[in-house]
């Protein structure tokens, strides 16, 4: 079974992935870890990645499609994928039907998580990061045990640059103007189903694992 989650950056995709990969065995592939990952180790594609990032621009369609690709034809993606911020346009979703076709395989289920605005500049904005460990905070939701410090004794936390005011409203404007259209071309093919993600950690859960549930 292959499953796509769509929504809005902070909409809590990758939380959702992450859970539901382990419940149903799929390899949780996120575009976003894994470009933070290439820009961190330096490669070329991370380097090319890093501008687009930081000013909350989608990375070029070609530089994506490519490392998903790589990545949906390793042998631990065998038993399905669950695809996290991946693909965000409609070209990179057509480009990845053709790949999955080349493969003799498809998407079985699109899990939009619906969530307003301003709901997600809040959670984006309030998010703290420990650079060294990666371990992820909120100022609202999941503070640290000291204020500004990482709680494994890393030292400071930061603001992480795609988590600034400004970035987060053009990276939600960069959503509605070249995401939105996928949701469309989703429900198309009959695909798409939609989840209220404004709702707790735990009902949205449920509520993904009941649509994966029927989609097996």
């Amino acid at each position: 079974m292959n499953v796509i989650l769509l929504g809005p950056p902070g909409a809590g995709k990758g939380t959702q992935a992450k859970r539901t990969a382990a419940a149903f065995g799929l390899k949780h592939l996120s575009s976003g870890d894994i470009l933070r990952a290439e820009r961190k180790a330096g490669t070329e594609l991370g380097r090319k990645a890093q501008s687009y990032m930081d000013r909350g621009a989608l990375v070029p369609d070609e530089l994506v499609v490519a490392m998903m690709a790589d990545h949906i034809a390793r042998p631990d993606a065998a038993k399905g994928v669950l695809l996290d911020g991946f693909p965000r346009t409609r070209a990179q979703a057509e480009a990845l039907d053709r790949e999955l076709a080349r493969m003799g395989n498809r998407i079985d289920l699109v899990i939009d998580l619906a969530v307003p605005d301003d709901d997600v500049a809040g959670r984006l904005t309030g998010r703290r990061s420990c650079p060294k460990c990666g371990a992820v905070y909120h100022i609202r939701f999941h503070p640290p045990k000291t204020d500004g410090m990482c709680d494994g004794g890393c030292g400071a936390l930061v603001v992480r640059e795609d988590d600034k005011e400004a970035v987060v409203r053009q990276r939600l404007k960069t959503y509605h103007e070249q995401t939105e259209p996928l949701i469309a071309y989703y429900r198309e093919k009959g695909l798409l189903r939609q989840v209220d993600g404004s709702r707790s950690v735990d009902q949205v859960g449920a509520a993904v694992d009941a649509l994966c549930r029927g989609a097996q």
